[in-house]
């Protein structure tokens, strides 16, 4: 997924304390001083140090925030909604399509609120090697998360294979279609090349 400037609302949620909103928007800080800097002297340029002065922050509040450089980049807010948004879906949904709701309105909402965010991490991701290792990495981490209340949905282990290697192959199909849409320029419908490669998933590569 994208960067994004704050976390979308979830049913069932409470509303954000102070506390929370005010993490949220240091977050937010720190993702556009990074931006703003890459764009004027690269990503390799540009330190922790110089993002935390754009982000009229400290060095260390950048750390407490993001454990890396390629995780101001990478990581979002998105991931708990995403989580409620696919305990939500109807009951007896096919697995597939309740993976693909939730994949395509992620990333629909982050090209609305964050186009220029998803236009930079699509790039990093294909130019940058510590970006791309990363990705693979939270994607990773995201896929597990998703699988867990796959497995709730479908009355299956939490560990189970066969969930756990559904949910990557979905999540792995979004970074690839990332990747494709990066390495062509950003030219094409992100949102039409992840339903052409979550089709491919569910009918397979004909030969």
């Amino acid at each position: 997924m994208a960067p994004s400037a704050h976390r979308p609302p979830a049913a069932g949620r409470p509303p954000l304390g102070l506390r929370e909103r005010k993490k949220l928007k240091t977050r937010a800080a720190i993702r556009r001083a990074l931006y703003r800097l890459v764009a004027d002297q690269g990503y390799e340029a540009t330190t922790i140090e110089q993002i935390a002065a754009a982000a009229e922050v400290s060095p260390s509040t950048v750390s407490r925030y993001f454990a890396t450089k390629e995780d101001i980049v990478l990581t979002d807010e998105y991931h708990a909604v995403m989580e409620d948004m696919l305990r939500r879906r109807p009951a007896g949904e096919p697995p597939l399509e309740s993976l693909r709701f939730v994949v395509a309105h992620a990333v629909r909402t982050l090209l609305e609120e964050d186009p220029d965010g998803m236009c930079l991490r699509a790039r990093l991701l294909v130019e940058v090697p510590a970006v791309r290792a990363r990705s693979a990495e939270t994607t990773a981490e995201t896929s597990l998360l998703l699988s867990r209340v796959l497995a709730e949905r479908t009355g299956r282990d939490a560990g189970d294979l066969e969930v756990r290697v559904f949910t990557a192959a979905v999540m792995a199909a979004l970074r690839e279609v990332t990747l494709h849409w990066a390495e062509r320029g950003r030219r094409d419908d992100l949102a039409a090349l992840l339903d052409r490669a979550l089709d491919t998933l569910g009918d397979g590569l004909s030969l």
